[in-house]
């Protein structure tokens, strides 16, 4: 931490540059700086034990708490900065578990987290990444919101909802999807003037149609992890009109034939269809020039119309070919309660 100390302090000035006294960019250093600190445990207890002469554990906990400062504005400055840095070409939506042992934690809940492969005890945090070739940062972040700590969800605990004053969760905020909360990042991201036109998420998200149409209805290619159970028409298949009876709503355009799982159309493609491709070197040795063996696997290309419920309610007329509804809308939006931040004309 020494040999970087002076950087840190750098870096801290020009992200805190907003705060408005002098003794929050203070302790926003030193913040930074305890969750830098080794240990496991990174409240503010073990923190403020670990960091010499700046164990105030009173001032970093009111600084955590109860210190007037707008996140936002640190994410923005963040995310400018790592835009020069990075020269990002993909926006990366993931999401993460922090598993807890208890249940005095905002938000946590029994849900399924990747951090443990499995449903356990944890908060679940949704993050917005830049990233390149070559790195990625995590720019945007939310916690996520179980229905059970939603007062006007069907699902709510009434143990949990009553904890919502201690834990500071605002009266206004609400159970909102992990996928909507992704869109909200996205849009917040481009209010900061970064634009990134692919984005690239797992089938947590992908998964979802709306999210899909959501990337879609922002003008952003992507790609996304589905599961072998969504299904879709081959891109032959022809949309038709039925006719109408006269009574009742006018049919609307439809694929004769019923939507079939992208794992059975895969099948029926054969295995000529499938390419090998190599992408990077992974941890098993091999006998190569590296010493190391190439991550490879096959693949197969195949344009769809994506099907689904969905999808129907977002077309206006009809699934097309090779895309899924691209201009349409994506239906109920999420709630967002930052404030779109200006970007600044010079930095440090």
């Amino acid at each position: 931490m020494a040999a970087v100390r002076c950087d840190l302090e750098d870096f801290a000035a020009e992200m805190f540059e907003p705060f408005a006294r002098a003794d929050q960019r203070r302790w926003g250093e030193v913040y930074l700086r305890g969750l830098l600190l080794d240990g496991r445990r990174k409240s503010v207890e073990p923190m403020a034990a670990r960091l010499g002469e700046d164990r105030n554990r009173q001032a970093l906990a009111h600084f955590v708490t109860s210190s007037p400062w707008e996140a936002a504005h640190v994410r923005a400055r963040l995310a400018w900065r790592m835009q020069q840095v990075i020269k990002p070409t993909a926006l990366i939506v993931d999401d993460s578990g922090f598993l807890k042992d208890g249940d005095a934690s905002a938000c946590v809940a029994r849900q399924y987290t990747g951090t443990a492969g499995k449903v356990t005890n944890c908060q679940a945090g949704i993050s917005l990444h830049l990233a390149s070739d070559n790195a990625s940062a995590a720019v945007d972040w939310r916690l996520f919101l179980p229905e059970s700590w939603d007062p006007a969800s069907p699902k709510a605990d009434a143990a949990k909802v009553a904890r919502r004053t201690t834990c500071g969760i605002p009266e206004d905020i609400g159970h909102v999807e992990k996928w909507q909360l992704a869109l909200d990042m996205i849009d917040e991201t481009r209010s900061w003037g970064i634009e990134v036109p692919l984005a690239v998420a797992d089938g947590g998200y992908g998964d979802a149609a709306a999210f899909r149409l959501g990337l879609e209805e922002r003008g952003l290619s992507y790609a996304v992890g589905i599961s072998t159970t969504t299904t879709a028409q081959p891109e032959e298949a022809k949309p038709h009109i039925p006719p109408y009876g006269g009574r009742g709503p006018r049919p609307q355009p439809a694929c004769p034939e019923p939507a079939q799982t992208v794992k059975k159309l895969v099948i029926e493609a054969g295995k000529r269809a499938a390419k090998p491709v190599q992408w990077r070197e992974g941890s098993r040795p091999g006998s190569g020039r590296s010493g190391v063996k190439r991550m490879y696997s096959r693949f197969v290309a195949l344009r769809i119309r994506p099907a689904g419920r969905e999808i129907r309610k977002a077309a206006d007329d009809g699934p097309r070919a090779g895309q899924s509804a691209a201009e349409t809308k994506a239906g109920a939006r999420g709630r967002s309660r930052t404030p779109r931040t200006r970007r600044p004309t010079s930095t440090r």
